[in-house]
């Protein structure tokens, strides 16, 4: 167990985690929910930013996220403007709100669904006003999503994929951040063995000339409903 984990002993200053995301992506999703994960058992300080996978896609012939009417703007315009008025936080409950489980039960208990709630009923469940959902719908928080979602490129290059991962040393400030893309995970662990993930890929993202790790998804995948929308 490393030293930052263990129960009595001396805690290292928490690392400043800043973590640029698309919140309609279910992968990311689960990633986050591995990150608030790990912050209970490694010394993190999460911060959340926003990127954009129709961004990412800007450009390109094909559309990998088939979605040629830009509903995917939506989540990710409201997000923006929730984080300009209401702060990071906000944006975490948000987030989670989208991918809370907020509709009837299904048969063993959980909504069968694998995308986000309305992002109006999101708002409400977040504790946020109702008049950011006419966000979603204009142009006006879009040159500073842009900005944002630049800050991910400038980490690890114009097509990463979400989210972009960037951690901070806090016992050298001015060191620049080791970033990554990921990790992508079909489950979320739990507990140690979150902050086991969590040391694994600090170990091979910080090896020099490393750049990719792939394994075999699981089944359903990515399964998101069985996921905790608590984003305490």
């Amino acid at each position: 167990m490393p030293a930052e984990a263990l129960p009595g002993g001396p805690r290292r200053r928490p690392r400043t985690v800043n973590v640029w995301f698309d919140p309609a992506c279910p992968y990311t999703w689960l990633t986050a929910q591995w990150l608030r994960q790990v912050s209970q058992v490694r010394p993190l300080a999460l911060r959340w930013h926003l990127m954009s996978l129709t961004l990412l896609n800007e450009g390109r012939e094909d559309d990998p996220e088939g979605d040629p009417d830009g509903y995917l703007r939506i989540p990710v315009r409201i997000g923006t403007a929730v984080r300009r008025h209401h702060g990071q936080e906000a944006l975490s409950r948000f987030h989670a709100s989208l991918w809370s489980h907020l509709g009837p039960s299904g048969e063993h208990g959980r909504t069968a669904r694998k995308w986000i709630n309305d992002p109006a009923l999101a708002l409400a469940h977040a504790g946020l006003p109702p008049e950011l959902a006419a966000a979603g719908g204009s142009t006006v928080y879009d040159e500073e999503l842009r900005a944002s979602h630049k800050e991910a490129l400038e980490l690890l290059g114009p097509r990463p994929g979400t989210p972009v991962v960037a951690v901070g040393e806090p016992s050298e400030p001015s060191r620049p951040p080791l970033a990554f893309h990921g990790p992508v995970i079909s489950r979320v662990p739990k507990g140690e063995d979150a902050g086991r993930l969590w040391d694994g890929t600090l170990l091979v993202a910080g090896t020099p000339g490393f750049h990719a790790l792939r394994g075999r998804p699981a089944d359903p995948d990515p399964d998101v409903t069985g996921s905790d929308g608590d984003p305490a």
